[in-house]
């Protein structure tokens, strides 16, 4: 705006964003992609300032990220605080959801979501784990 002759202030940029930020951001909700109907679940154990904590992740099989959560535990209520802030982000229910063999995650899925399928394998939710389509119910 400035090689246009218009000089604005930060005020003015900051009034805009309270102004049109909103509507901005509801239409990049509505391009965003749909979530598939199968979901990767994964946690990761990392250190912080020498303190271990547990990053989980949600992946759909498209492989578009659907939600990211750090937390202090990984028990049961953290697998089910992660599977609700889940849904409620995603706005739908999946499928089938692959996770790794923590039994926390078992535990939560019968509390949270106990009519989608779960699967629990060592390699399932790794990239190229799948098991041949053959092995999967059409």
């Amino acid at each position: 705006m400035l090689e246009r002759g218009i000089i604005v202030s930060h005020e003015t940029v900051r009034r805009w964003c309270v102004k049109f930020g909103q509507t901005y951001v509801n239409s990049l909700r509505r391009r965003r992609p749909r979530p598939g109907d199968k979901w990767h679940l994964d946690e990761v154990f990392v250190k912080i300032n020498g303190v271990q904590r547990y990053l989980w992740r949600a992946v759909d099989a498209d492989g578009n990220v659907l939600d990211i959560l750090l937390q202090n535990r990984c028990d049961k209520a953290a697998a089910r605080r992660f599977f609700r802030r889940l849904l409620t982000a995603a706005g739908q229910v999946p499928r089938v959801i692959v996770t790794d063999r923590l039994k926390s995650y078992g535990a939560a899925h019968r509390a949270a979501m106990p009519s989608v399928e779960h699967r629990s394998h060592k390699g399932l939710n790794k990239k190229g784990g799948e098991p041949a389509p053959a092995n999967e119910a059409a």
